[in-house]
């Protein structure tokens, strides 16, 4: 594997590591905050905040990655996050919590950037299993950061969050000595339109089978908020799980998507193709989250984690199908657009699965994973029009 790569999944495994650690301990948190145990609109409101920062900011930080580089702006966007983490460590407000996430979504383009990076260093026949890669390496993240959260925040509250921002640091030391630029920057002027965070999806709308990659995205961004918004409370309230609990459960999850988009993407677009792969992806994802709707024992969830991964196989194989899409000069605008995809879905998600979780958490706390079955149905019809010749041209 050359230097860059290595350095780009490294930075990408400790920057899932930083996020995942502050899931399990959230909710509380924010009881110790707000003083009240309904926190779940709390939830959805700053995650929903995060999202919009994000949305207005992602697809100009991405356009300036293609003019002045990827580098800078993944130094920046690595920066932003260590000061978020600081500011939730020491938050004793809920405007500081507040102010906290704002800061992170407006530098959030540390994932975009490194997906355009990605693209810049990698052939079009490698960037199925690069991608697949990519999402691994963040599952890696995820298999640490959840649990080792849990652990520290049962020792400290606050802990998890001093820990999320020194690994934040080493991923920005780590960028700024050893991660070189990966392509020549343009260095055209910035036009100011380019504030206008509508504009970039009108330039991605006008462009030919571009649309339903972009519906695709939304989709399958917006369940993916559900267990950020709901994983934590409906472990707690449906098993009774501390924070160590559900960090397991989260690690689980990690270590089965993991396993999943290291080896499965590759090898599945080959055999089945891409349009299979994806639908094969959302049939695995709706069969286990019909399973821990009805679930009655923890145990059950940790068993169906297997089936939980298949989703793994899918997400890559889009992104692979969607960079095919546009220039390799416009790669960076591109992934900007998809990250202000993701940011509008996570606009609406987590307000809508935290204010449907507050309907159904004292009948059945599990119908929420039913909800998040029917929006990824709403998928198939799109992935099965996908315009697939035209990708491949």
């Amino acid at each position: 594997m050359n230097r860059p790569l290595l350095v780009i999944f490294t930075a990408i495994v400790l920057d899932a590591v930083g996020i995942g650690l502050i899931f399990p301990i959230l909710p509380s948190l924010l009881q110790d905050v707000t003083h009240t145990t309904n926190v779940a609109p709390y939830i959805g409101t700053m995650t929903a905040l995060y999202a919009v920062m994000q949305f207005i900011f992602a697809p100009v930080l991405g356009a300036l990655s293609d003019r002045i580089g990827r580098r800078p702006v993944l130094l920046i966007s690595l920066a932003g996050a260590a000061v978020n983490y600081l500011v939730l460590a020491f938050a004793s407000s809920l405007w500081m919590l507040f102010l906290g996430r704002a800061i992170a979504g407006l530098t959030s383009a540390n994932i975009a950037v490194a997906m355009a990076y990605l693209t810049d260093i990698s052939t079009p026949d490698q960037r199925a299993r690069r991608f697949g890669l990519f999402n691994a390496m963040f599952g890696i993240g995820f298999i640490i950061g959840p649990v080792l959260g849990g652990v520290l925040g049962d020792h400290w509250l606050r802990l998890p969050f001093i820990a999320a921002a020194v690994l934040n640091g080493c991923n920005l030391l780590l960028a700024l000595f050893i991660l070189p630029e990966s392509r020549t920057p343009t260095r055209e002027k910035l036009d100011l339109g380019a504030l206008n965070p509508l504009r970039p999806l009108r330039w991605v709308f006008s462009l030919k089978g571009v649309t339903p990659y972009i519906f695709l995205f939304f989709i399958f961004s917006a369940t993916g908020e559900a267990y950020g918004t709901c994983w934590a409370l409906w472990g707690s309230d449906t098993f009774h799980w501390n924070g160590l609990w559900i960090g397991l459960s989260l690690g689980a999850f990690g270590i089965c998507q993991t396993l999943a988009q290291a080896f499965l993407p590759g090898p599945a677009v080959k055999l089945l193709g891409e349009r299979a792969a994806i639908l094969t992806g959302v049939a695995g994802v709706c069969v286990a989250l019909t399973v821990m709707a009805l679930a009655t024992e923890g145990w059950m969830v940790f068993a169906i984690m297997p089936i939980f991964a298949l989703g793994g196989i899918g997400v890559p194989a889009l992104q692979s199908l969607a960079t095919r899409q546009v220039d390799d000069a416009a790669q960076g605008q591109f992934q900007g657009v998809l990250a202000s995809t993701v940011s509008l879905a996570s606009i609406i998600a987590p307000l809508a699965f935290s204010s449907a979780y507050f309907l159904v958490r004292q009948e059945w706390p599990g119908a929420i994973w039913l909800s998040v079955v029917l929006v990824y149905a709403m998928s198939v019809p799109l992935v099965l029009g996908l315009r697939l010749k035209t990708a491949e041209a």
